[in-house]
């Protein structure tokens, strides 16, 4: 087993690394920013370096400053969390060169499943379910008008390299089409470097429903369930349960063997999620592949058991998985709110500063995952998620009570964050009765803004 893990990122999915390499006896190395100093992630690791100045390109995308820092403390392997440089090919094999194991997919997963246009046709020829579009990249307006043809109007326009709802755009007819087009290149190019676009019919209020994998370097490939990613402000998640309430049976298991499918499609090895869109009539189309560890993944530890954390570092330490499909048991329900520190009353603006005063939830059922503490000052340079709050219940109505009572205990004071935003949201009839879709959060809030 490696015996020094670098962790490559910062905030909760560093403490939650952390935490996973004290259980298994391995000696963690925390990378911080200058902003970061006073950071729980930097201060609770078993040792840190600082890598650089404030901004991320200075810090935690500075690939030389991390593989460097590596070195220095003589790390085995680096485990990049997610985002940053977790899906970055280039630092993928800059660690290869350089003798230290990447805790995460080879390069050459990352890059075809990174393309979104280049998967989606990889997926149709395994036969997993794609929706209607291009065949890749489209190159013109008029290549995208002739697409749009064939499909129909309405469509979406997609960055081929997307990601956190960057570079969509819908489009109702051919004149949306002609200014979306460029917008949606130009926006591309400025946050992926990469100004391909890709178009596929638009599907009315989906659901956004993703499977979970883990796959080890010998070809065993598992699924552990589902996850509901419905809940999203404006193509960003902000809730996640386990399992779905739009599930059936039969419908778990057509998802889950084509995520398996899509999986050993691109030689993949270590964790990683297959996302979907369903359509009301549970029909589901592959839409990309997140080569990394999710945000949402507690949620699928408290259904399954399993240390999705710890089952990356063994798989990069070439273990065998040790698991089987059959040994994966879907026990109770589990949800997941994505704590922020912003203001839910002037369009979701960040609210950085100092936290005051500080009350973290507990009791039975309560995880939650955070790097933040009283006195600590939220810097300005990075995203806004402050802390995950995940509960379990032996059903669905035990999850939602005792979320509801974990919300409720969570104060915080000098900060402004959307604690009673996601207690608003908990309370609306679509998320009890389980009726809600992907646009479902846009139109509570045109409501509320009334």
């Amino acid at each position: 087993m490696f015996k020094k893990i670098l962790i490559a990122n910062r905030g909760e999915i560093a403490v939650r690394i952390i935490r996973a390499c004290r259980d298994m006896g391995i000696i963690s190395v925390a990378v911080y920013s200058e902003a970061d100093r006073d950071s729980m992630h930097a201060n609770i690791a078993d040792e840190s370096l600082c890598i650089g100045g404030a901004a991320a390109k200075d810090s935690y995308l500075n690939m030389r400053a991390i593989i460097t820092a590596a070195q220095i403390c003589g790390a085995d392997a680096i485990h990049p969390g997610y985002g940053f440089l977790s899906e970055n090919t280039l630092f993928v094999k800059l660690c290869e060169e350089n003798g230290i194991k990447f805790i995460g997919p080879s390069a050459k997963s990352i890059a075809l499943m990174g393309n979104k246009a280049e998967a989606k046709i990889m997926m149709t020829k395994a036969g997993v379910p794609t929706i209607p579009g291009s065949d890749g990249a489209v190159h013109s307006l008029k290549e995208a008008d002739e697409v749009c043809g064939q499909i129909q109007y309405p469509v979406m326009i997609k960055a081929s390299s997307g990601g956190g709802g960057r570079g969509i755009r819908k489009v109702a007819d051919f004149d949306e089409l002609k200014n979306a087009y460029d917008m949606c290149r130009a926006e591309a190019q400025a946050s992926f470097g990469d100004d391909s676009v890709y178009i596929e019919k638009f599907i009315e209020n989906p659901r956004h429903i993703e499977i979970q994998i883990l796959a080890d370097e010998y070809g065993n490939t598992i699924h552990l369930f589902e996850r509901d990613c419905s809940l999203q402000r404006r193509h960003q998640k902000i809730m996640e349960e386990a399992p779905s309430t739009f599930m059936d049976p039969e419908l778990r298991q057509k998802m889950g063997d084509a995520a398996v499918k899509a999986a050993k499609a691109a030689n993949y090895a270590n964790a990683g999620t297959i996302e979907f869109l369903v359509d009301k009539d549970k029909n589901f189309y592959f839409m990309e592949m997140n080569t990394r560890i999710q945000v949402e993944h507690p949620v699928t530890e408290f259904i399954t058991g399993i240390d999705i954390a710890a089952q990356q570092i063994k798989i990069a330490n070439g273990e065998p998985l040790g698991l089987s499909q059959s040994d994966i048991k879907l026990l109770g329900h589990a949800i997941e709110c994505r704590i922020n520190a912003e203001n839910p009353d002037k369009n979701f603006a960040p609210s950085p500063g100092i936290i005051k005063e500080l009350n973290v939830p507990g009791g039975p059922g309560v995880r939650v995952d955070s790097a933040v503490y009283q006195g600590y000052n939220i810097p300005p340079y990075y995203d806004s998620m402050i802390s995950k709050l995940i509960v379990f219940g032996n059903n669905r109505e035990e999850a939602i009570a005792r979320m509801r009572r974990a919300l409720a205990e969570y104060l915080f004071d000098g900060i402004i964050t959307n604690v009673d935003y996601q207690i608003e949201l908990l309370s609306t009839e679509e998320f009890q009765t389980g009726n809600f879709h992907n646009n479902f959060v846009d139109e509570y809030n045109k409501r509320r803004n009334r």
